[in-house]
C-alpha cells in the first residue's frame, strides 16, 4: 500500500459522504496522489465492513470492467470487483428513486446465484457452471460517488466499483441455457432500444468472469458462498438513465427484467 492509514480512513470518509449526501468528490486518485489498487481495495472493505455494522448483509458480488473497450479506456488489463448488499436489491417490474444516486446508468448482465462454494485458486468455467444453482436476467445500477464520472482503476474500485443497485427476473436452471455466450440481451429505455450485446461481450463467456473473480477473492482469503449471487459484467454500453424513465432488457433464452427511476 501507499496510502498511509489515515489516508485511506479519509478517502473511505469521502465515499460515505458523497454517498450519503448523494454529492459526488472529486476523484481520490487526485486528493491522494498514490493512491494503488491495494488501498483501493482496502477502502472499499473498510466502508463495505461499515455498513454491515450497520446493519447490512452481503448476498453476493459484482464483476467490472468486463468489456474490452472498459479496459482500454481505464488502461488496464483485467477486471475489478466490488460486493452486493441486500440494502441494493429492488424487485424486477418496481420502482427506484433516482434521487438516491448521483449519476446513475444500467447494465443488463446475467446474474449467477451458486449452490456451493467457489474457492480459489484454479476454478475455471466448467467449474462456474457445475456450482450454479440458476441464471436470471438482470440490470445492474451503476452509480459514481466520484464527480462526472472521472474515475480511474482505483478510483472506481475504491468506490465499490462503482456499484448501486441490482434487479433480478426470474431464474432459470443453466441446463436450460447451454449457451450462456451466445444469449442475446436488448436494452430498452421508455420502450426504444439504446444497445443490444450478448454473453460473449463478458470476458468470452459470463461464466469466465465469475471463475475470474473465484480465483482472485483467493487471494484475500475469502470465497464464493453457497446462495450469492454474481454479476460477471455488462453485455452492452451502460446509458445514463433519470427519473422518469423505465428500463427494460430482454434476454434471449432467460426472459425480460425491468426497473423503473422515480
Amino acid at each position: 500500500m501507499t496510502l498511509t492509514e489515515e489516508q485511506r480512513a479519509e478517502a473511505g470518509r469521502l465515499l460515505r459522504r458523497a454517498e450519503h449526501h448523494v454529492a459526488p468528490v472529486d476523484p481520490l486518485s487526485e486528493l491522494f496522489p498514490g493512491l494503488g489498487l491495494a488501498d483501493a481495495y482496502a477502502i472499499q472493505r473498510e466502508n463495505i465492513t461499515r455498513r454491515l455494522a450497520d446493519g447490512a448483509t452481503v448476498v453476493g458480488h459484482k464483476v467490472g470492467l468486463t468489456a474490452a473497450a472498459m479496459q482500454q479506456l481505464l488502461g488496464v488489463d483485467e477486471p475489478d470487483f466490488g460486493q452486493l448488499l441486500d440494502d441494493m436489491v429492488h424487485r424486477d417490474g418496481g420502482t427506484v428513486l433516482a434521487a438516491r444516486y448521483c449519476a446513475p446508468r444500467i447494465e443488463p448482465e446475467i446474474c449467477f446465484r451458486l449452490a456451493r462454494h467457489l474457492r480459489g485458486p484454479g476454478i475455471t468455467v466448467e467449474d462456474v457452471l457445475a456450482a450454479t444453482e440458476a441464471v436470471a436476467p438482470a440490470l445492474e445500477i451503476v452509480d459514481s460517488r466520484i464527480r462526472d464520472w472521472r474515475i480511474t482503476l482505483a478510483d472506481t474500485v475504491a468506490d465499490n466499483a462503482s456499484s448501486a443497485g441490482l434487479v433480478c427476473g426470474p431464474w432459470t436452471p443453466p441446463a436450460e441455457v447451454p449457451d450462456l455466450a451466445a444469449v442475446p440481451v436488448d436494452l430498452f429505455v421508455d420502450g426504444e432500444p439504446v444497445a443490444s450485446g450478448t454473453g460473449k461481450e463478458v470476458l468470452g463467456h459470463p461464466a469466465a468472469a465469475v471463475a475470474w473473480l473465484a480465483n482472485t477473492l483467493a487471494g484475500f482469503g475469502t470465497a464464493l458462498e453457497p446462495g450469492h449471487v454474481v454479476l460477471p459484467g455488462a453485455m452492452t454500453t451502460a446509458p445514463f438513465v433519470q427519473a422518469g424513465q423505465q428500463v427494460e432488457a430482454r434476454f434471449g433464452g432467460l426472459g425480460p427484467v425491468s426497473v423503473t427511476f422515480v
